[in-house]
C-alpha cells in the first residue's frame, strides 16, 4: 500500500511538471529547472514590497497520509494590496489542496533541507523579485520553512532584506539529535552554518511558541544570538503558552511582518 502511495504522489508530480509554469508567475513560477506552485495577491506599484511565505515539512510517516501544503495562502492573502505582492508558496514536491503539485524532490521525511531544495526556492525568489522590481523581499517561514528561509538569506546574501522565522529549526544537527537522539538529516543545509556570509543590512526576527515541543525556543534563542554577535539586527520573540503549528496565528508573527513591510524594526 505505501509503495502504490509512493507511486501515486510521484506520478503526480510527473504530470505537473509537463505542464507549462505560468508566464505571468501568479500560479506558478519557473526555477531551477523545476515550476513551482504559488498564488499570489495584491500588484506591483512604483514602489514594491514582496513577501514571500513558505510553509513547513508537514511530517507523515505514512505517504499514503500526506497532505495539502497550502495553510499559508491564507496568511498571504491577508497582506496582498497595491504595491505589496504576497505569494504562498509550495515548496518542490509538494502539493496544494487543488492537487496542484511543485516539480522536484522534496525530500520529505528524510533529509528535507538538501541543496536542490535550497537552490530552487532561492531561484523562485529571485525571478518573483525581478517579475516585480521589488525593493524589499521579505521571506516568512515557518518550521522548515523557516529552515529554508534562514539558509537562503546567508548563503545568497543581497537576495532577501528581511525574513521572519516562526518556529525555526535554524540548528539542524541540533535539532535532529534533540528529536532523534542523533541527527539523521546529514545532507540538510542549516542557517547556522551561513551566518558569516550574511549581508549585514538583513533584518532578522525569530518567533516561536514557548510551548513549542519540536523546534524548542533555544534553537532560534541561540540562533539569533549568533547572528547579534556578527552585528546583524536581529530579535527573538517567545510566546507565552503556543505551541509549534499555532505560532503563524499569533499577534506576534503577523505584527511582526506588518513592521517588516513598514519598514520599522
Amino acid at each position: 500500500m505505501m509503495a502504490l502511495a509512493v507511486a501515486l504522489v510521484a506520478a503526480a508530480d510527473q504530470v505537473a511538471a509537463a505542464e507549462p509554469c505560468d508566464a505571468g508567475n501568479r500560479v506558478r513560477v519557473s526555477a531551477n529547472d523545476e515550476c513551482l506552485v504559488i498564488k499570489t495577491y495584491g500588484e506591483s506599484a512604483a514602489r514594491t514590497s514582496l513577501i514571500i511565505f513558505i510553509h513547513g515539512d508537514g511530517y507523515r510517516p505514512d505517504p499514503s497520509d500526506y497532505r495539502p501544503s497550502d495553510y499559508m495562502y491564507r496568511i498571504a492573502q491577508s497582506y496582498g494590496a497595491k504595491g505589496v505582492v504576497a505569494v504562498g508558496l509550495i515548496r518542490p514536491g509538494y502539493f496544494d489542496l487543488m492537487g496542484n503539485h511543485s516539480t522536484g524532490n522534496s525530500h520529505r521525511d528524510k533529509d528535507n533541507y538538501q541543496p536542490d531544495v535550497i537552490e530552487t526556492v532561492a531561484a523562485a525568489v529571485k525571478v518573483l523579485k525581478i517579475h516585480y522590481k521589488a525593493e524589499n523581499v521579505i521571506l516568512a517561514g515557518h518550521s522548515g520553512g523557516a529552515a529554508i528561509s534562514g539558509v537562503i538569506i546567508g548563503k545568497f546574501p543581497g537576495l532577501v532584506n528581511a525574513a521572519v522565522l516562526a518556529a525555526c529549526p535554524c540548528n539542524v544537527p541540533v535539532w535532529r539529535t534533540m528529536r532523534r537522539g542523533y541527527n539523521n538529516w546529514p545532507l540538510s543545509l542549516s542557517p547556522h552554518d551561513f551566518i558569516a556570509g550574511m549581508d549585514k543590512n538583513t533584518r532578522v526576527v525569530a518567533v516561536t511558541g514557548a510551548d513549542d515541543g519540536n523546534t524548542e525556543p533555544v534553537l532560534a534563542r541561540n540562533y539569533v544570538a549568533s547572528l547579534k554577535s556578527m552585528g546583524i539586527d536581529a530579535s527573538n520573540i517567545e510566546v507565552p503558552g503556543v505551541g509549534h503549528n499555532g505560532i503563524v496565528r499569533t499577534r506576534d508573527f503577523t505584527t511582526t511582518i506588518s513592521q517588516l513591510l513598514a519598514g520599522r524594526p
